[in-house]
């Protein structure tokens, strides 16, 4: 499978009722296929493959804001 159609099937999963377990390894998945877009878009400067990374990462940083909980006041 291509790196691009497991980005696009990581887009589409569905968010809701994860465990902590799942939301961790969701978040290094993510950041994995991050990296490996990145190193895509090096060699072509596709604006695509940068709008993929965008996308990615704010899904990565919507799971870690809630791995790490409310902050104490």
């Amino acid at each position: 499978m291509d790196i691009i159609d497991k980005a696009e099937m990581f887009e589409q999963r569905k968010w809701s009722r994860l465990t902590t377990n799942d939301r961790i390894v969701a978040s290094r998945e993510a950041k994995s296929l991050i990296l490996e877009i990145n190193e895509m878009y090096k060699a072509t400067k596709d604006d695509k493959l940068m709008d993929m990374m965008k996308r990615l990462t704010v899904v990565k940083r919507k799971l870690e804001k809630r791995l790490k909980g409310k902050p104490e006041v």
